[in-house]
């Protein structure tokens, strides 16, 4: 039952599920639907793609393989960047913007809980002036999806969901099944979640002082900047990040076996893996197209650029991996290396499109060895196709007694369906 309070919604608990990003559909009335929505149960990656776009991703054309369906990509920055928003704050006007054309009547979106800013509440959203809330990022899990009843009984019809991957991908499994007139999907990639809890941890170990900390961003020049009450800012290189000394669980087993960085069910993706400093901007279908065109006149758009090789750090990054999945310890750069490695890093390092395509099979290795050491009888299930190309050129290969590529899976299970 969802009970809405002074403009917040009360919800129900979540049912206890394994490998669980707490979409919100378990809290709907029809928690039975997480069966066939959930990612990570057994998704189908290439009927949604089709779904949703027209067609599924043709991984020789362009960069599909590693992004998903698109028909064009953007480097942007908004002419007058947003205050308060993570970066120029492209989302917060696109949300602005279908409300002010009336293309929607409500934002299905997250807010700050108002006791701690890090933790993230979903709200509806009906006015412009409303979206100063969801300004910004959050950490922690957001049942999301458990305001779509709500909304409906309030008579919306016309509504747009900013969600992360695992969100949207229960959004579109179920989409079918709504009675909603139209429902728009602004994605944001998601560079690995944790509990607000272990993230206020990880905030203590970068300062001294983390209920100051503000803003928080892993930027494409290979460092975190953080930002305090009072105006300070600091920059921290990713070499010198705490990372190998955090718990084994900080990252649950959902993010590190994640197959959808970058959000292929949207209608758009806006964030910053490819954008150099900028944001990056995938329009997927005809519907993002329009969205977008209701901020060129807002945006500097140009081109996105490519530069370094990412071959070696993701070789790297897998070396780790394997040694993290097998339970042994990461390897740690020696203190008196730190330093010269930071300062080469944003120099020799993957930039712009490479860096976004480093990310991506980093994530699909990271999926693979992760399943195969903690949950070896779900990776025939987990893994689409488009996975095991990706980390083909790292030698990583599927089993072919317990990992058959997914979509001889689902062609199979398809023709025992027809059948019956």
């Amino acid at each position: 039952m969802i009970v809405e309070l002074n403009g917040r919604y009360e919800l129900s608990e979540a049912i206890p599920r394994n490998l669980c990003t707490d979409c919100g559909l378990s809290r709907t009335r029809q928690p039975q639907r997480c069966g066939k929505a959930c990612q990570f149960i057994h998704p189908n990656y290439s009927k949604l793609e089709i779904q949703v776009h027209g067609r599924e991703r043709d991984s020789a054309h362009g960069d599909e393989l590693f992004f998903g369906p698109y028909i064009k990509m953007h480097q942007a920055w908004a002419k007058v960047p947003t205050d308060g928003a993570q970066w120029s704050g492209l989302t917060t006007k696109l949300a602005e913007k279908l409300l002010d054309s009336d293309k929607v009547e409500a934002i299905l979106t997250v807010t700050s809980d108002p006791l701690d800013i890090w933790r993230p509440v979903p709200t509806l959203i009906t006015s412009v002036e409303q979206l100063k809330r969801a300004r910004g990022m959050r950490m922690g899990y957001a049942p999301l999806l458990a305001l779509l009843e709500p909304a409906y009984a309030q008579g919306i019809r016309r509504i747009a969901v900013i969600g992360i991957p695992c969100q949207v991908y229960a959004l579109r499994s179920i989409e079918t099944e709504l009675e909603f007139e139209r429902i728009l999907v602004i994605g944001t990639p998601c560079s690995d979640n944790t509990t607000t809890e272990n993230f206020h941890r990880f905030l203590a170990r970068l300062t001294d002082h983390p209920e100051d900390v503000t803003y928080l961003e892993f930027r494409t020049d290979y460092k975190v900047e953080l930002r305090f009450k009072d105006g300070r800012q600091s920059e921290i290189p990713f070499l010198k990040l705490p990372l190998s000394d955090l718990p084994n669980d900080f990252f649950p087993l959902t993010c590190r076996t994640c197959v959808d960085y970058t959000n292929v069910l949207s209608d758009i993706t806006i964030g910053y893996m490819a954008g150099d400093g900028e944001q990056w901007v995938i329009v997927r279908n005809s519907r993002g197209d329009e969205i977008f065109d209701l901020l060129r006149s807002e945006a500097h758009v140009k081109s996105l650029t490519s530069r370094g090789r990412r071959f070696g750090a993701v070789k790297g990054f897998i070396g780790n991996v394997e040694r993290a999945a097998g339970g042994l310890p990461v390897r740690k750069m020696p203190d008196w290396l730190r330093p010269l490695m930071a300062w080469l890093q944003p120099i020799i390092g993957p930039r712009g499109l490479e860096f976004a395509r480093a990310r991506i099979e980093m994530k699909a290795a990271e999926s693979v060895l992760h399943l195969r050491m903690q949950s070896p009888k779900r990776s025939k299930y987990m893994l689409p196709d488009f996975i095991w190309k990706l980390v083909a050129p790292y030698g990583i290969q599927p089993d072919s007694k317990t990992e058959v590529l997914q979509d001889d899976f689902d062609r199979a299970a398809e023709k025992h369906d027809s059948r019956a």
